[in-house]
């Protein structure tokens, strides 16, 4: 038995990630869910073990890994059958939905070995949830263990978790979480109450690229830490790093601890190299907190983006192809923006169209374009339209960003008189959270 009284425990599911290949990036596979954590950890320097449920099939292939990572002990709590537990995944940016595709999940069981091991020496453990019952894990531990618990799948009710009631550190849900969707999508206050009732230390509440907020339940006070945005190169298993690295800091207290945790996600968000991870986050662990907190970030809150109006500016017609646009709006959108479209709002014009509807539509456009306080364009084959709409919006001094995924813009006015000007989704998203979290820094 390895010093598991040091240890923190990892416990969920060993699965197969496979990203299918995209337009300059090849496809990939590695070891995917709680492996995740358990890289974070590594790179981070806390020692841990892992409790899995995996395939019988991975066990080898998975210890053989793990133990290279640092890992101090592996325990198959269980098997997994009717499945292969490989998931798909379509968008490793997370611009949008990413597309995850557990395979034969309708058919996946997870199943508790019969003769199960005795955890009592763990006093700290990070659960992952997945198809297994949460009361017969917390029955393999003694009464003084301590549980966080990261909520992303598989947990349809709160109440499911009450077993763990009193024993809880840390409840932490993603805005990607579809718990999260059913419970706290539109106030933030009725998923407190929630969450609350379990009794948890804190309350961690990932917001992807708008940083993230940690409720002390026990005060009622909260603390903003800002993300710190790039170039996303993976952003799968960047929310199990946070959880994990946080919960295995928390003896450093539990603020510090959630901006450790951060600092791990966002450099495990920028490769999948782990010696990488591992050399840029103890370069990053270099800078104090005081430093770290000093350098600022990105902070736009899930609840406070719906607050801001975004001028949709693109050739947005029934009659146009037009994939690029739908794909921004579907990215806005995910991520809860709101999205002001003036062909939805006020028709599309038929054609041809009579000078009295021209008039009329560009009044209520204009009016429209006006009340926004920001602008995305996307300026599809040089639609005239969409141009005009940059310049009024560049005149008005609002913000704009320029999505110009076919390079047909490549002009001093639109890149120059933009905001943000790529030819790169995750950039402009990138650019639409700092332009409207500095709006919102600037009315607080």
């Amino acid at each position: 038995m390895a010093n598991s009284d040091q240890a923190l425990l990892v416990v969920g599911e060993l699965v197969v990630d496979y990203t299918l290949s995209q337009k300059g990036a090849m496809c990939k596979l590695r070891l995917g869910g709680i492996c995740h954590a358990a890289r974070g950890l590594w790179a981070s320097k806390i020692e841990y073990s892992v409790a899995a449920f995996c395939p019988r099939y991975l066990i080898d292939e998975a210890k053989s890994y793990l133990f290279e990572f640092g890992c101090k002990e592996f325990i198959w709590l269980g098997d997994v059958v009717g499945a292969p537990n490989v998931i798909l995944i379509g968008d490793v940016a997370e611009v949008s939905h990413q597309g995850y595709e557990d395979l034969m999940r309708d058919t996946k069981v997870v199943n508790f070995h019969n003769t199960l091991p005795k955890l009592d020496t763990y006093q700290k453990v990070v659960v992952f949830p997945g198809k297994f019952d949460i009361n017969t894990l917390t029955s393999l531990f003694t009464e003084n263990t301590q549980f966080s618990i990261d909520i992303a799948y598989d947990v349809e009710d709160l109440s499911s978790l009450k077993a763990l009631r009193g024993r809880l550190e840390a409840i932490i849900i993603s805005t990607s979480s579809s718990l999260f969707m059913r419970l706290g999508a539109g106030n933030v206050e009725e998923l407190l109450d929630e969450v609350n009732t379990l009794s948890p230390k804190v309350f961690l509440l990932k917001e992807n690229r708008g940083g993230s907020r940690l409720f002390y339940m026990r005060d009622g006070g909260f603390e903003e830490i800002p993300a710190k945005l790039s170039q996303t190169v993976n952003s799968v298993g960047v929310g199990d790093v946070y959880s994990s690295v946080m919960v295995g800091l928390s003896y450093k207290g539990w603020s510090e601890a959630a901006w450790r945790g951060s600092q791990a996600a966002t450099v495990y968000s920028q490769t999948t190299f782990p010696d990488d991870i591992k050399r840029d986050i103890q370069r990053g662990f270099l800078l104090s907190v005081e430093m770290l907190q000093s350098l600022g970030g990105t902070v736009l809150p899930w609840h406070d983006r719906q607050t801001y109006s975004i001028y949709l500016a693109g050739p947005d017609f029934s009659y146009v192809s037009k994939p690029e646009l739908d794909h921004a709006i579907d990215s806005l959108t995910y991520h809860n923006f709101k999205v002001r479209r003036p062909i939805l709002e006020n028709g599309e014009l038929k054609r041809p169209a009579s000078e009295a509807d021209l008039q009329r539509t560009y009044q209520l456009d204009y009016k429209l374009l006006k009340e926004c306080d920001a602008v995305f364009s996307v300026p599809l084959d040089r639609d005239p339209g969409t141009l005009v709409e940059l310049g009024m919006a560049i005149e008005m001094g609002k913000p704009v960003i320029t999505y110009d995924p076919r390079r047909e813009n490549e002009n001093t006015m639109v890149i120059s008189g933009s905001s943000v000007y790529s030819t790169d989704l995750d950039a402009c998203l990138n650019g639409t959270f700092e332009v409207i979290a500095a709006l919102r820094a600037k009315s607080l």
